[in-house]
């Protein structure tokens, strides 16, 4: 078993330096001179397409699938894997995951907007569906890669993450006298189980329903919640800017111990936490009803800067403005327990804990969503029969619950794995169509100049509507 946990951490460490570190630099870089920099341009557009309505009643609307999305990047990364990447990388992984989050924008815009341009129509319902599997096999014409990244991300969002969450959640209760290790994580894992099969079982509307309450409230009362200690230690703000920023570029640290360094550990958690490039917020992505693909491009885009410029940094402020000292035995929940304790006392590690209770159930539901995504484009582009579907719930409940019970490394190890498996796949391919995607932004711009609702029609950037399925 430690022969298998060594080989995790071997291959971990070399996919994300030098692997993944290049990659998904170069494809931010890529992107952003190419949009010149429409992550950042373009932000007031995206907050005011997030108030459009879908046309249909019953259609999942770009507001929705945006909290589809933040509902599976808002999660446990954004309080345990900050605390972990402080901990182990240093005070400096905040500022690499601020610099993969705006370069990452790039990435998440391109990937959602193909993923709306080659949306498929559910002829039954009218409504959309897609995301990379769809867009790679008629980008690179790759039925094998398509089923492959579906392969991959099954493994990644039904295993992988919603294990590591589970874990993550039951990890806030040790610090109260009730926490037995033989008996509580299975509790735990047992409830959030329950509650997560009931809501897949409700299909994915129930899953946006849920989202599009739970994101908002708990995102919002986190935020305020770390701006309150952060104003109460704001004496503190200069000196903690000035650690994170030396950290960043005390470049001698970083490569004399590159794979445990804070620009490592700030890639590792920002991916995890953002998913910008990844492959999986195409998915909620294709999903919407919108007028032209760009709009919901955007709106994804906007998921990754509430994920990691907004709610990551209101943890890594909140932990490093409490005076509670930087130990890597205290990575994870602890740390940030101890801050909140620090400020509230006895209360402080409850609302960790109520707010993990919350991140880690939007996390699940987002996840599974996407994995009905994937199995639909395995089966032939439609969803297995309801038993097989009804055995896949129990057996993604099982892991919530079995998740639990795993060792920290090994848990982190999984995910980070599966998911740098993923963005090895998309990645690429979204360089490739990249140009498609500047067309139509261009074409976009160019009616939002005219006072026009932008309405997407293929042939305005050289695409054959027949080759579409939703837009021809």
């Amino acid at each position: 078993m430690q022969d298998f946990i060594n080989f995790l951490d071997l291959l971990d460490g070399w996919l994300y330096y030098p692997v993944l570190i290049i990659v998904l630099t170069v494809a931010g870089v890529y992107f952003s001179l190419r949009s010149r920099f429409a992550q950042i341009r373009l932000c007031f557009d995206a907050v005011r397409i997030m108030g459009e309505r879908p046309e249909g009643s019953n259609s999942i609307s770009s507001f929705g699938a945006l909290m589809v999305s933040t509902a599976s990047r808002v999660g446990t990364g954004n309080i345990i894997g900050v605390s972990t990447a402080i901990c182990l990388g240093g005070p400096g992984a905040v500022f690499w995951m601020w610099v993969l989050a705006i370069l990452g924008g790039a990435s998440a815009f391109v990937e959602s907007t193909l993923a709306q341009i080659y949306k498929h129509k559910d002829e039954k319902t009218g409504h959309s569906y897609g995301g990379p599997a769809y867009y790679i096999e008629a980008i690179i014409n790759s039925k094998f890669v398509a089923v492959l990244f579906s392969i991959f991300l099954i493994a990644t969002y039904a295993f992988g993450f919603n294990a590591l969450a589970s874990y993550n959640l039951q990890s806030t209760f040790s610090v109260y006298s009730f926490y037995d290790p033989s008996t509580t994580p299975l509790i735990v894992g047992f409830v959030i189980a329950v509650a997560v099969a009931w809501c897949l079982f409700g299909g994915a509307k129930r899953i946006a329903n849920v989202s599009g309450v739970i994101v908002p409230f708990m995102g919002v009362v986190y935020v305020l919640t770390s701006i309150a200690i952060i104003f109460m230690h704001i004496e503190a703000l200069p000196d903690v800017l000035k650690i994170i920023f030396e950290d960043a570029f005390d470049f001698k640290a970083i490569f004399s111990g590159i794979a445990g360094s804070c620009l490592v550990y700030g890639v590792k958690r920002g991916l995890y936490s953002n998913e910008a490039g990844v492959g999986s917020a195409p998915n909620a992505a294709a999903a919407a009803d919108t007028s032209h693909p760009v709009k919901q491009g955007l709106i994804q885009m906007l998921s990754v800067y509430i994920d990691t410029i907004l709610i990551c940094s209101a943890t890594a402020f909140m932990c490093l403005m409490s005076g509670v000292p930087i130990t890597k035995e205290a990575a994870g929940a602890q740390y940030v327990q101890a801050s909140m304790s620090a400020v509230f006392g006895e209360f402080g590690p409850v609302f960790v804990t109520a707010i993990m209770i919350l991140f880690a159930f939007t996390t699940l539901l987002g996840n599974l969503f996407y994995v009905d995504n994937a199995l639909a484009y395995i089966n032939g582009k439609k969803m297995p029969g309801e038993k097989f579907m009804s055995f896949f719930r129990v057996i993604c409940a099982l892991v919530i619950l079995f998740g639990a019970i795993l060792p920290m490394s090994t848990a982190w190890a999984l995910a980070d794995i599966t998911m740098g498996l993923m963005a090895l796949i998309n990645i690429p391919v979204i360089m490739i169509a990249g140009g498609i995607v500047l067309k139509a932004l261009a074409d976009y711009e160019k009616q939002r100049r005219e006072k026009k609702n932008p309405v997407f029609r293929a042939v305005n950037i050289g695409l054959d509507p027949a080759k579409l399925d939703y837009w021809k």
